[in-house]
């Protein structure tokens, strides 16, 4: 074990980002007692879905430049600290606009989660095992999250109602955060409970811009004028569009069209998150398989716009009106071809800049969080003028489309120049 203390580190990342997607997921699956409880309608609800990405946005690309000049430890400790009593607080919304801002309050306390994780593993993993690394932290931590928390949280919910359930979410998240402070360090260069074997072998993986911990000043122009950033910043837009809409709306589908209660939702909901652990992992494992050494830049981004356009295409025949299993088997396929990218949007963004990744991680994510803005309130508003999900679901298609032939034709295997002077030592 005294060799491997960096995958302890990566499986308390792996607890917290399932912990993460749980906490911000866990509203979609309450919608109906939320909306009986205060009255809140689908147009309303989109709205409500959108505040968390609204409070994301700022933080995730704030974040990223918070982690860099902060570290991880400091950042994320007063991170999941405050979205856990957050978390909390939700059991207390009285109305629409309480229940608006505590989720906007979510998604700021959320918001440097992925910068910090870009980070973490930019400084504990080896170049050739961070695909490995985040396609667990992504493939576990986010689709499984899901997996598990619909049928936990729908029996939470149907036990205990839905205060006591935030409740209970947010003290898990307390307690993580206390194990997080006794175990973390920003660097395992130096760390007692690394031994001295671990070090070299990290150290030996790690390019010189790596080895610092603290960044002085962020190079805003090499970020905003790095093509291969901004395709991948709208790519993720792309992708985010089609998994915040499931995340929030999957649940009030299932609901509405085939009219399940809430056990059964919670069990339908399982077969899309399940798939898309085992294709987030496939995602990370393609990453370390066509390292950039070896293969070059666009060899992980012509992986990423096959796994789009299978994602898009997989969405078509739901338009069909199929039947119950029919409909989760193609959104199942739709949700797993896309999560194949899972890790490559981390993978690429630390590529991009390993000098500064939490900023460069931040920027990407942004497009991320952005898409949590406007998804959720666009298909509320579809659902509520049409009664359908097919205007979304035609949408989800034509982005997914769009960006796989970006990745695929548009992405070059050039490299920015690095500036040594943007980086100190702490």
């Amino acid at each position: 074990m005294k060799n491997n203390f960096r995958w302890i580190i990566v499986s308390l990342i792996v607890v917290i980002t399932l912990i993460n997607y749980i906490d911000r997921a866990a509203l979609s699956y309450a919608d109906g007692a939320i909306s009986k409880a205060i009255g809140i309608n689908n147009a309303q609800w989109g709205m409500i879905g959108s505040a968390f990405s609204i409070g994301y946005l700022l933080l995730a690309f704030l974040g990223g430049f918070i982690v860099d000049r902060l570290g991880v430890k400091k950042t994320w400790s007063f991170s999941v600290g405050l979205w856990s009593i957050v978390t909390i607080l939700t059991a207390f919304a009285g109305s629409f606009a309480s229940l608006f801002f505590i989720r906007v309050l979510l998604g700021l306390t959320e918001g440097p989660a992925f910068p910090a994780t870009s980070r973490s593993v930019s400084r504990w993993l080896p170049s050739q095992e961070r695909g490995k690394a985040l396609g667990l932290i992504v493939g576990l931590g986010v689709p499984m999250s899901l997996m598990i928390g619909g049928p936990v949280i729908t029996q939470l919910l149907g036990n205990f109602g839905y205060k006591s359930t935030f409740v209970i979410l947010g003290i898990i998240g307390l307690l993580w955060s206390v194990l997080w402070i006794r175990l973390f360090k920003d660097s395992p260069l130096g760390y007692k409970r690394v031994s001295e074997k671990e070090q070299a072998y990290i150290k030996k993986g790690l390019s010189q811009e790596e080895t610092t911990h603290h960044v002085e000043k962020i190079n805003w122009h090499r970020l905003l004028t790095n093509r291969n950033l901004w395709i991948t910043t709208v790519g993720y837009f792309a992708w985010g569009f089609i998994f915040w809409s499931f995340m929030y709306w999957l649940p009030s589908y299932l609901r509405q069209v085939y009219q399940l209660d809430i056990f059964s939702i919670g069990y339908f909901t399982i077969l899309p998150w399940a798939i898309s652990v085992v294709t987030t992992i496939i995602g990370g494992l393609l990453a370390d398989k066509f390292n950039v050494k070896k293969y070059g830049l666009k060899s992980r981004f012509r992986i990423m716009g096959i796994a789009l356009l299978l994602s898009g295409a997989s969405l078509i025949p739901i338009l069909s009106s199929p039947s119950l299993w029919g409909a989760v088997i193609f959104i199942s396929l739709g949700v797993g071809f896309g999560f194949i990218t899972g890790s490559l949007w981390w993978v690429v963004s630390i590529e991009a800049s390993p000098d500064q990744p939490g900023a460069a991680s931040g920027f990407v994510d942004a497009g991320f969080a952005l898409s949590g803005i406007v998804a959720p309130v666009i298909l509320g508003f579809i659902v509520e003028s049409t009664g359908s999900f097919n205007g979304g679901f035609i949408l989800m298609t034509a982005l997914a489309i769009l960006s796989a032939f970006s990745f695929i034709f548009l992405t070059t295997d050039e490299k920015q120049p690095r500036e040594e002077k943007s980086v100190i030592e702490a």
